[in-house]
């Protein structure tokens, strides 16, 4: 494979120039014409600079992967998730959503999450009932949707249904940054 060179300075080029005038062709070969040198253009003059804008804010955080329940996320070590995936993390408080529409569950689950993370709990669960249709209700239908979302999904780390109970989300939480 050919190596690609790098391009020649102007004055690497001006010194090739007088270089290859002063060599003679090989007889029975003529020289290609040479090229004038490129006439250097003046540089544009330094852009004005921006006017003054308020003070820089902090770069905002990225924002979280989708969360899955079921699926280990990036960030979450191999025997944490394997703990809350088995049932072996123990929720510090539990959300029952029987009984409640999807409105109502929609905001209870908000406050409950809230709350716990602002009280520092690391791991809490939400039973949504398995529901009587194959693929589940409507709340363990919805419960992903509304664990991503944008207000939600920074304060959550992983969440898995303990191993038999399809009917139950252990939700792991991030921990509170200091201010």
């Amino acid at each position: 494979m050919p190596r690609r060179g790098r391009t020649l300075t102007p004055e690497e080029r001006a010194m090739w120039r007088a270089y290859a005038a002063a060599v003679k062709p090989l007889p029975g070969h003529a020289l290609p014409p040479l090229q004038a040198a490129p006439v250097a253009e003046p540089p544009p003059p330094p852009p004005a600079p921006p006017p003054p804008s308020a003070p820089a804010s902090p770069a905002p955080r990225p924002r979280p992967s989708a969360l899955h329940v079921g699926h280990q996320p990036g960030g979450l070590d191999h025997q944490r998730w394997k703990d809350l995936r088995r049932g072996r993390t123990r929720p510090e408080r539990t959300l029952d959503l029987h009984g409640r529409r999807a409105q109502e569950a929609y905001l209870a689950v908000r406050a409950f999450l809230f709350s716990a993370h602002a009280q520092g709990l690391r791991c809490v669960a939400v039973v949504t009932g398995k529901g009587p249709a194959p693929d589940g209700g409507v709340l363990r239908r919805e419960l992903p949707h509304w664990l991503n979302a944008p207000d939600l999904r920074p304060l959550l780390l992983g969440a898995a249904h303990p191993a038999p109970n399809q009917g139950v989300v252990h939700l792991l939480l991030r921990r509170r940054r200091a201010p």
